[in-house]
């Protein structure tokens, strides 16, 4: 059985305080346990030391996630992060975000090789993909999404699928306040499973989590992860309350 998991994205929100006491707020929103829900924050990269502190002080149900890394191990890369520097902090790592491929270039190559980097020092990739409006509104979102599959899993090791998440969310959703109905979610978290079957077998393609993301909120949640192929949320702007995030996880329990 695959556990649902859901996990909060911070974006560029909340200073080293903030971070901190959102994180020891979340803890106390969580402390009678999270059932079969794992739950991940992803904070800023500057927050991720003082998160971590948070959590293992209150001994918190959730585990740590950065927003991005960079596919090199050192070198002259300025404001980048290495794989390394993550290693044995962040459980998760978010790559591949629409955000960082409109506003940075980021390509499937890219997010490919992330992906492998954040494997080799045992973190989990959560990688993103999802389609523009026009795509959707011209009836292609399955195969564009289908294509970023393909390309971002390349030469991947899915020998243990639990080490893989992807996050599905339709661009067009993002911060918009619409959403896309749990039939749409479930249309192309379907066809991305049955991508990975297509490519790596059944094993892989039964135990590899995949997420929906895009104004998911406490009210629609219970209805997304009922779906046969949602198997939990990548958070926005609801993970930056305690409350509101908490009861997405509680809904979900």
């Amino acid at each position: 059985m695959r556990k649902i998991l859901i996990a909060g994205n911070w974006k560029m929100n909340k200073t080293y305080d903030e971070a901190v006491v959102l994180a020891d707020e979340l803890a106390r929103e969580l402390a009678d346990g999270t059932g079969d829900v794992e739950v991940a924050v992803c904070p800023p990269t500057v927050d991720l030391k003082g998160v971590a502190e948070v959590i293992a002080q209150q001994d918190a149900p959730f585990g740590l996630g950065a927003q991005n890394v960079y596919f090199e191990e050192a070198g002259a890369y300025t404001g980048e992060t290495a794989p390394n520097m993550l290693e044995g902090l962040c459980d998760y790592c978010i790559i591949g975000h629409s955000e960082r491929r409109e506003y940075f270039g980021e390509t499937d190559e890219d997010v490919n090789k992330k992906a492998k980097k954040l494997m080799e020092h045992g973190i989990i990739p959560i990688s993103c993909c999802g389609e523009p409006l026009e795509i959707r509104e011209a009836g292609t979102h399955v195969e564009y999404v289908v294509s970023q599959i393909k390309a971002d899993t390349e030469g991947l090791d899915l020998s243990d699928p639990s080490k893989y998440v992807i996050a599905y969310e339709p661009i067009w959703a993002i911060g918009t306040g619409k959403t896309a109905t749990a039939d749409d979610a479930q249309e192309v978290c379907g066809a991305i499973r049955d991508t990975l079957r297509e490519l790596f077998g059944d094993e892989v393609a039964d135990g590899v989590r995949i997420q929906y993301g895009g104004s998911a909120k406490p009210e629609n949640i219970a209805e997304l992860v009922a779906k046969p192929d949602v198997d939990g949320a990548l958070v926005g702007g609801a993970s930056l309350k305690a409350d509101s995030f908490a009861a997405m996880v509680k809904n979900c329990m």
